[in-house]
């Protein structure tokens, strides 16, 4: 029973520890000039689409949750929005060159058609993210037209 209670107290030393370990917050107030919405002059139903659905993992400004304070929550968020803008950054979309920019909307469309956009693990808190059929639909129409105009 010592060993458990000693296991026990040593998890919550490590547990109480990890919170003091600083980490890098996803966060701006500035929209820049070459963001996806502004330079393509986004409709305002895609815009929030975009934005509710994409945003905080493909830009420089994430809505971050309550829970996005306690460790090891918070390395894994950290993770995924660094993967996210790493693939996509929707806030430096006119720095893409137009060869990028289609391939980027190339896969957009292709990993919503898939539904492995946006992820399973995200939605299932964020469940105002899951895009219906329709909404799917509009986004990808959309987005085809953007790549239409970049031939």
């Amino acid at each position: 029973m010592r060993i458990v209670k000693l296991i026990a107290l040593v998890l919550l030393v490590a547990f109480v520890g990890i919170q003091f370990v600083p980490t890098k917050r996803n966060q701006s107030e500035i929209v820049p000039k070459t963001d996806f919405l502004l330079v393509n002059n986004s409709p305002k139903n895609i815009s929030t689409l975009l934005q509710t659905s994409c945003y905080d993992c493909h830009s420089n400004n994430t809505n971050y949750p309550w829970y996005n304070k306690i460790q090891p929550v918070t390395w894994f968020l950290e993770h995924h929005i660094t993967d996210g803008k790493d693939e996509l950054n929707f806030n430096e979309w006119e720095n893409y060159s137009n060869r990028r920019k289609n391939s980027k909307l190339k896969s957009i469309i292709n990993q919503i058609k898939d539904d492995e956009m946006p992820l399973w693990s995200y939605t299932l808190v964020h469940q105002n993210a899951s895009l219906s059929e329709s909404e799917k639909t509009l986004v990808i129409d959309y987005m085809e037209q953007i790549k239409d105009s970049l031939q």
